[in-house]
């Protein structure tokens, strides 16, 4: 009986061992995923308050950087402080303006405007950036000094109507763009740039432009003083009325200069038998018509115009190859003779009709003789804007050559003898970049 009731023991304690052991690890998974459970529900309450705190931390930073664009002095001109806002206002102003004018030449002169300026070379130690920048201080520096001194002698503006006009033809820019308002303004502007913040400056603009215009106008030259001016710079004004038709040499590329010389000599001889016709008085356009070429003689076939003929001409626009036989003193209606234009490879056989000067002209020079003293002055209002760095962003003025250095460190040392302060390099930066924007 005893070796029975062991077994029937054993079993039972096998039995509830198995048991145990299921119920135990039952236990243990339900206390593992009630423990992963909390750890979850902890990281989610760390993860979203980490975000709530990027967010927070930055619209602090936009707000502070909005706040320090709109009111903080980017930097300051003279005795104006201006802010990044208003110095992203002028810098985009400038800039669009420099690229809608030289948008032809941009590849030429090795601009890219679809990448970051910063990152292309302007020259050797200047970026478009800088460069970019120069101009633009410049145009503050100007702005301010025409607004100080139009303040100061009184000028006066209403710019209502001629600003209402640009906010609206900014308006119609946007709806033809397919943009908002705003958008638009910051595209324009810069980033913090609205309808409302830039209103003082586009004002400021008009105003400067008005006063210069009164300026241009009060230093309008009399009669005498137009005259003078022309008969110092007849070259200049001066118009031609003249024939010319071109035998250009049949060159390769690659020719020996030999081979040029020859196809050289072939074109002379056909523009000197050309022009000895014309002395025994064949028509210039119907020898025109003999020697040109297949494609060209569709040019000379109009009845009712004159191909070899150019009439009121100024000397900046004839070529050069021909320019100066033109404009010899002395020339006399039917003069002709053959011109070498070694550069073009061609010569030209020109006949001289008659030298004027056109009256219309006078206003050109008006213009012309105001406008330079209207230059002189404000260049040397503008001469005492001196340029802070309030930021240290304005890389170029970093920049000078070793004149500018040199002539720098004399200024200073001057200055420290006489127990001033002088921001030459600042000075100096800000003049060239006013000469740029000129």
């Amino acid at each position: 009986m005893s070796g029975k009731k062991q077994t029937e023991t054993n079993e039972e304690r096998k039995v509830q061992t198995r048991y145990d052991r299921k119920m135990e690890e039952r236990r243990k998974k339900e206390e593992r995923e009630r423990r992963e459970a909390k750890l979850l529900r902890i990281a989610a309450i760390v993860f979203c308050v980490a975000i709530v705190a990027v967010i927070a931390g930055s619209v602090t930073i936009s707000v502070l950087s909005k706040r320090q664009a709109v009111k903080s002095p980017y930097v300051t001109v003279g005795d104006h402080e201006v802010t990044k806002l208003e110095y992203d206002y002028y810098y985009h102003t400038t800039v669009n303006s420099y690229l809608t004018t030289y948008s032809s030449l941009l590849s030429y002169i090795g601009y890219d405007p679809q990448q970051d300026p910063a990152s292309q070379q302007y020259t050797e130690d200047m970026t478009w950036k800088d460069m970019f920048d120069q101009m633009t201080v410049g145009q503050i520096r100007q702005t301010k000094a025409l607004l100080d001194d139009a303040a100061a002698r009184g000028f006066t503006h209403d710019g209502t109507q001629d600003y209402n006009s640009t906010a609206e033809s900014i308006r119609s820019a946007a709806e033809t763009e397919g943009s908002s308002v705003g958008k638009y303004y910051k595209k324009t502007y810069g980033e913090y740039a609205t309808e409302k913040n830039v209103e003082p400056f586009i004002k400021d603009g008009l105003t400067a432009a008005a006063y210069y215009d009164e300026l241009t106008e009060k230093n309008s030259p009399s009669e005498e003083e137009i005259k003078a001016y022309y008969e110092e710079h007849k070259d200049e004004y001066d118009r031609v009325d003249y024939r010319s038709f071109a035998f250009a040499a049949d060159v390769a590329e690659d020719a020996s200069e030999e081979d040029t010389d020859r196809q050289m000599l072939e074109a002379k001889k056909k523009a000197d038998a050309m022009m000895e016709s014309r002395k025994a008085g064949a028509d210039f356009e119907a020898l025109c018509m003999e020697n040109a070429s297949e494609d060209e003689k569709e040019n000379y076939e109009a009845a009712d115009s004159e191909y070899s003929l150019s009439e009121g001409k100024k000397k900046s626009s004839v070529p050069t190859a021909i320019s100066e036989w033109l404009y010899e003193d002395g020339r006399a209606q039917g003069d002709i003779t053959v011109l070498e234009d070694e550069t073009g490879k061609q010569y030209y056989v020109v006949e001289f009709i008659k030298k004027y000067y056109e009256e219309a002209d006078d206003e050109t020079i008006s213009g012309t003789i105001a406008s330079d003293r209207v230059t002189e002055y404000v260049a040397a209002l503008t001469e005492a804007y001196t340029v802070t760095d309030n930021r240290g962003e304005l890389k170029y003025l970093t920049v000078s050559d070793e004149e500018t250095k040199d002539n720098g460190a004399e200024e200073n040392e001057a200055a420290q003898d006489n127990g001033e302060t002088s921001d030459v390099t600042a000075q100096e930066s800000g003049a060239a970049a006013e000469t740029e924007e000129n």
